[in-house]
């Protein structure tokens, strides 16, 4: 039987668990967790590990002194604290352990550096460009930004996906090409190539940002304005700070107030803000003088800006799985997406729900709370933390220790029978 927050308050005891997917196991006899990825698990003994798939294949021995998580069907292994190599989901090694540095695949090239030397590699292994160059970028539109020396500076220029150069080196500095175009930078001011190397904006502005899908903004210091590929600009020269894009919306200021433009330069959200967050499920957390609220992407006010941020957290007023954390006179609860309050404002600090959990505290302790606001973990911890990849790190009576999805003590287990206990 599950219990209310309200309930819970009153009497203490752990609620069911709820089915959820975990994405770590334990190896009991050595203690440790082994982190799953697509399907591949990794393996430990005698210091060194490996991989298997969950059937229990054994695709690389344990044999490497560091290994990396999956990315994309590759993995980072290390044979020791200066070499790297790269294999792939069926334990290939696609580059051998030989290498300072290697990067994941790019637009189906391989960076790595050898004797302080960057070159290329296919998918296969293949050497594609020789180790020559000082410094360079992972490919990025069939095309990466390499760096040589010329006369005694280092000088850029752009080489495709079989190493040839597409212009000389002479740019002090140069941005990887997004979408045909690429900044370039002459020493004193910045302007924009195609990959024939012909300027396609003049190179005459102080600053530039290279945004995204169509995008960029440039200009001086009295202002940037937004450009769209026509190399024409489409706002005026009035805005400052620039940020990443996110739903189609560009945080910038204007005025020393902060708002954002929609893919056409409109102000989709008015610069009257202090400050603003990031749009997430098409929210985003704003201030004005010390309050907090949220807007959608319209500019909406969705949750009144008379909220507190105490502790100043990233995600406080951000949403993740459909709630955000929202703190006023000192407690903290959850608003649901129309800036409804489903979650009151029972608890002291919290966290923001991952894995459909959040980390939560009352009187003074640590627990955890489901999306409906139930209690799923007892107020018991010193110290709680978010759950990632079904492992949550709590402190209770000063040792440290990580738990799994059911409360069930994982690692570092030594004098925590008290509250594994209270979980029974």
């Amino acid at each position: 039987m599950r219990r209310s927050v309200l309930t819970l308050l009153a009497t203490l005891c752990l609620t069911g668990a709820a089915a959820q997917k975990i994405e770590y196991t334990t190896n009991e006899e050595c203690g440790c967790e082994l982190v799953v990825v697509d399907g591949i698990e990794t393996t430990q003994s005698g210091g060194l590990y490996g991989f298997r798939l969950l059937d229990g294949t054994v695709i690389a021995e344990n044999q490497y002194k560091y290994v990396d998580r999956f990315h994309d069907g590759y993995c980072r292994v290390y044979v020791d604290d200066e070499h790297c190599g790269l294999i792939d989901r069926t334990g290939r090694e696609v580059l051998p352990c030989v290498f300072e540095k290697i990067n994941y695949p790019s637009d189906g090239r391989i960076l790595a550096v050898k004797d302080l030397k960057v070159g290329f590699y296919d998918l296969e292994g293949n050497l594609t460009v020789p180790h020559q160059y000082l410094k360079a970028t992972d490919y990025s539109d069939s095309t990466a930004v390499v760096a040589i020396e010329v006369d005694g500076e280092e000088r850029y220029t752009f080489i495709d996906t079989a190493g040839r150069r597409l212009m000389a080196a002479t740019y002090p500095l140069a941005m990887p090409f997004r979408e045909g175009y690429a900044e370039v930078y002459d020493g004193k001011l910045w302007g924009m190539i195609d990959k024939r190397g012909r300027e396609v904006l003049p190179m005459k502005y102080m600053y530039m940002s290279l945004n995204e899908k169509g995008r960029f903004f440039a200009g001086d210091t009295n202002g940037l304005a937004m450009f769209d590929y026509t190399m024409r600009p489409v706002t005026d020269f009035v805005y400052f700070d620039p940020g990443t894009t996110y739903e189609n919306r560009t945080s910038v200021s204007r005025d020393g107030k902060f708002g954002f433009l929609d893919e056409k330069g409109n102000e989709a959200v008015p610069c009257i803000y202090d400050e603003v967050g990031l749009f997430r499920q098409g929210r985003t957390q704003v201030r004005i003088g010390k309050k907090y609220g949220i807007v959608d992407t319209m500019g909406r006010i969705v949750l009144p800006i008379e909220y507190d941020n105490t502790y100043r957290k990233a995600y406080k007023y951000m949403y993740y799985e459909g709630l955000a954390m929202v703190e006023k006179d000192g407690r903290t609860g959850y608003v649901d997406l129309e800036g409804k309050l489903v979650i009151p404002m029972l608890f002291e600090r919290g966290y923001q729900f991952t894995q459909g959990l959040a980390a939560v505290k009352h009187n003074g302790m640590w627990g955890y709370i489901d999306t409906k606001g139930e209690v799923y973990m007892p107020f018991v911890f010193d110290v709680a933390s978010p759950y990632h990849w079904g492992r949550a790190e709590v402190v209770f009576n000063g040792n440290t220790s990580k738990v799994d999805l059911t409360g069930r003590c994982v690692k570092n287990c030594n004098g925590v029978i008290a509250w594994r206990e209270i979980f029974k």
